[in-house]
C-alpha cells in the first residue's frame, strides 16, 4: 500500500535534527544494489513502506514490507523466510536467544478507538477504561447505555446496537489494545486477559488494522481499535480516552512522546518497555512502540547489511515522514544505543563458540 502523506493533518512541530544525523551515514552507491524482505505488524506497515521509497532511491536497496501481522511476522523470521521480522508483542529474552535474534524498537504510536455513529460528531464521544472494556465485555449492548452517556452530558447517543470490531488475526495492536484493558479493568485481567489473539466476546473480526478500519467504516454502531495512521488515511471518527491523569485527550504526536518520556530503554532487556496509561495531562493511554526482529547470523550477508542500513537510515533520516504518518521516533541515545549493540561478525563468532 502506498501512503499518501498529503492525507494527514499538517503538524506545528519541529522534526528533530535531520541536519546533525546520529550516524554518519553514506550510501555505498558503486556496490550492486540488494534487495530485503521483512514481514509482520501492521502497525509498523505505514512507516516500512514510506521509509522504502527514499531508502531505494539514495541507497540501492528494495525493501519488500508485507503487512501480515506480528505473529506470522515472528513466525517468518524464525523460520528465515524474511531478513526481518515486525512484532508489536515484544520476545521473551528466552525465544529470542532460541531463535538468534536481535530485537529492537523503531518508532512509537498510538493504538486508538473508532467509532461509527451516525450524529455523532467527529473526535467528540467520551470514553474511558472501564466502559471500553464493558463494550468488548459485552456486557455494555447499546450505545444509549446510562454508563455511555454519563460520560457524555448533553450527547444525543443512538440506540444503536455495539458492534465490538476486533482483529481476526494474531495481532500485536491486539496485543496492546487487550494489554490496556488489563492495566484498567480487573473484570477483564480475570476473564479475557492479554494475547496477540482473545477469546473474543462477540462482535466482528477484520485482518490487519485495514481490516477493522474497513469494516468499522462500513458498519454503524461500530467500535473498533487501530494503530493511528489507519484511523487517519481513513478518516475515522475517534474518541477521546480519560488517560491515567482524567483528562479526556485526543490523540497527538505530544500525547504519544509523553508517555514514553520516563521510559528505561535498556539492551540487556531488549528494549521492552510498558507505555500504557502513563502520567501526563496530555498522554494518550494507549501507546507502544513497534519492534524489529533481526536474524544474528544473517549480519554478515548482504541481505543482514542491507537490513542494518535501512533501519540506519530511518533512524537518522525518518522523523519527518514519521511524523507526517503519526508516529514518533525514538530518543536519539537509544537509537544509538541499538546501532551500537547491533551484531557483528566479532559477536557472531563469539556466539558461536560458546
Amino acid at each position: 500500500m502506498r501512503w499518501n502523506l498529503a492525507a494527514f493533518p499538517r503538524k506545528n512541530v519541529s522534526v528533530f535534527a535531520l541536519a546533525v544525523a546520529i550516524f554518519s551515514f553514506q550510501a555505498k552507491m558503486a556496490l550492486a544494489s540488494v534487495s530485503i524482505t521483512g514481514a509482520g505488524s501492521s502497525f509498523a506497515a505505514p512507516v516500512y513502506q514510506s521509509w522504502s521509497v527514499p531508502v531505494s532511491q539514495q541507497l540501492g536497496i528494495g525493501v519488500n514490507y508485507q503487512s501480515v501481522g506480528s505473529s506470522a511476522g515472528q513466525d517468518q523470521v524464525k523460520a528465515h523466510t524474511v531478513d526481518f521480522g515486525a512484532s508489536d508483542k515484544p520476545m521473551s529474552g528466552e525465544k529470542l536467544d532460541k531463535s538468534r535474534l536481535y530485537q529492537f524498537p523503531t518508532v512509537m504510536s498510538g493504538v486508538v478507538v473508532v467509532v461509527n455513529l451516525p450524529g455523532v460528531p467527529e473526535g467528540t464521544l467520551h470514553l474511558d477504561g472501564l466502559t471500553l472494556a464493558k463494550l468488548y465485555e459485552g456486557t455494555i449492548t447499546e450505545w444509549n447505555d446510562p454508563q455511555i452517556q454519563a460520560l457524555n452530558p448533553g450527547v444525543a447517543l443512538p440506540d444503536d446496537e455495539v458492534v465490538a470490531i476486533h482483529r481476526a488475526d494474531g495481532s500485536g495492536t491486539s496485543y496492546v489494545f487487550t494489554s490496556y484493558l488489563t492495566h484498567v479493568s480487573l473484570e477483564w485481567k480475570g476473564r479475557i486477559g492479554a494475547g496477540t489473539l482473545v477469546e473474543w466476546q462477540g462482535g466482528a473480526g477484520g485482518r490487519g488494522n485495514d481490516g477493522v478500519a474497513a469494516l468499522v467504516k462500513q458498519t454503524p454502531g461500530s467500535i473498533g481499535y487501530v494503530e493511528y495512521a489507519y484511523a487517519a488515511q481513513n478518516h475515522l471518527n475517534i474518541a477521546q480516552l480519560k488517560n491515567h491523569d482524567g483528562v479526556f485527550v485526543s490523540p497527538s504526536l505530544e500525547g504519544f512522546s509523553m508517555a514514553s518520556a520516563a521510559a528505561q530503554w535498556r539492551a540487556d532487556a531488549h528494549y521492552t518497555v510498558d507505555l500504557l496509561d502513563c502520567p501526563g495531562a496530555k498522554s494518550w493511554p494507549i501507546v507502544s512502540a513497534t519492534y524489529a526482529l533481526v536474524p544474528v547470523e544473517n549480519v554478515t550477508h548482504p541481505e543482514g547489511k542491507g537490513v542494518h542500513d535501512f533501519f540506519a537510515w530511518g533512524f537518522s533520516h525518518g522523523e519527518e515522514i514519521n511524523r507526517k504518518l503519526g508516529y514518533v521516533g525514538l530518543p536519539p541515545a537509544v537509537q544509538g544505543d541499538i546501532m551500537a549493540h547491533w551484531p557483528s561478525a566479532s559477536s557472531l563468532s563469539a556466539s558461536e563458540t560458546q
